[in-house]
């Protein structure tokens, strides 16, 4: 068996990857979101070329010789394009053993408790906070995250007090009845974090994540080692595996929190949550939208060892995502607090042909060839 086609279906927003075999088999993956029309170029040009007739069962080898063969374009985009073969090929072999992508990883398809989270700012902390209990009501959540500060904005929140106001405020509609996590977003300096911390600490809450610029890991260090009431968390921004050695071997969190799509693919993300078991520490990933991303974090987060407690699960619709809708079925839904791991073999979803229908459509096929087609050139799934 060996790989002859790769394609992408992609807009700004999304990439969707079809990889096929000599032998007519099938598998579909993602990479990470936003900007994702870029990814697959660089998918195309970077990535498919070395995967042409390649064992598709081979997935970590082959992950690893694509990234070390383009070792002049390390870091973000060529791993985030990495991340829709390796996902794609998980995909596959689950197919190829009829087995859904958990139960490769010596797991059983089952709900995963989540945790409602919240990707908004602009809201108010009364509106936050009455939203989030009519949401437990409605889908017996236990557990949320709420946002504080502004990303990467120096100590400036999204409007002043805004921190100060909505802390208090989710906390006391929902303290006792649910777990209450937040996120910085590398908003603040070590000093103002452990500020907020401890503010935080008083109110109950239990997960602090990305408090500083998610680079500076000594300044989140600082804030793990301070805070003793709550856990400091972050990584999703982190794509690099000698960073998150770093990261952990220094404890600069207490929750490693990696992005399956920005960190290459579940492969990878599999040597972060052993490197992170190993060491004594629990895996909370980001998976911050309804995209497949979800759907491969479920998978891994009902296999690893260390798994955290939940798994994140927005409460943004379409509303707030647009680009979320309409790409696979059957949607995840959570119910009574969790979210059941699809079932099927592979991820256990299948694409919608409409969506496909209207995406820019690229081929990569044995012969080497690349071929860029318009939108309605897309070929039936």
């Amino acid at each position: 068996m060996k790989i002859i086609s790769l394609e992408t279906f992609s807009n700004r927003y999304v990439c969707l990857v079809r990889v096929r075999t000599d032998d007519g088999r099938e598998g579909w993956g993602q990479t990470a979101p936003y900007h994702a029309d870029i990814t697959a170029q660089v998918f195309h040009r970077q990535v498919a070329p070395y995967a042409l007739g390649a064992n598709p069962l081979e997935i970590d080898r082959l992950v690893d010789f694509i990234y070390e063969s383009e070792l002049k374009f390390p870091g973000s985009y060529v791993l985030r394009a990495i991340g829709g073969l390796d996902t794609a090929l998980w995909d596959l072999r689950g197919k190829f053993e009829g087995k859904p992508v958990c139960e490769l990883l010596g797991a059983k398809a089952r709900p995963i408790r989540v945790y409602g989270s919240s990707m908004q700012r602009q809201i108010s902390a009364q509106d936050e906070a009455e939203r989030l209990v009519r949401l437990r009501g409605e889908h017996g959540y236990d557990a949320f995250k709420f946002r504080v500060g502004d990303e990467c904005s120096h100590n400036v929140d999204k409007w002043p007090g805004r921190t100060e106001e909505i802390v208090p405020a989710v906390s006391k509609a929902l303290r006792g009845t649910a777990d209450l996590l937040v996120d910085a977003n590398s908003c603040f300096t070590p000093d103002r974090a452990i500020e907020v911390g401890h503010m935080l600490e008083d109110n109950g809450i239990c997960h602090f994540e990305e408090p500083c610029p998610y680079w500076e890991l000594e300044w989140t260090k600082q804030v793990t080692d301070t805070l003793e009431k709550l856990d400091v968390t972050g990584g999703e921004q982190d794509c690099e595996i000698p960073t998150w050695r770093r990261m952990i071997d220094m404890r600069a969190v207490d929750v490693v929190q990696p992005d399956i799509c920005y960190l290459g693919g579940l492969s990878r993300t599999l040597r972060v949550a052993k490197m992170a078991q190993d060491a004594g520490l629990p895996c909370t990933p980001h998976s911050a939208n309804l995209s497949l991303v979800t759907v491969f974090t479920l998978h891994m987060m009902g296999a690893i060892e260390n798994a955290g407690p939940y798994v994140e699960f927005t409460i943004e619709g379409g509303d707030y995502y647009p680009w979320q809708e309409g790409l696979y079925q059957p949607a995840l839904v959570a119910r009574d607090g969790k979210v059941q791991i699809p079932e099927e073999p592979g991820w256990g979803v299948r694409i919608e042909q409409e969506w496909l229908d209207k995406a820019q459509y690229q081929l990569t096929e044995i012969d080497g060839s690349v071929a860029t087609l318009g939108q309605a050139a897309s070929p039936s799934a």
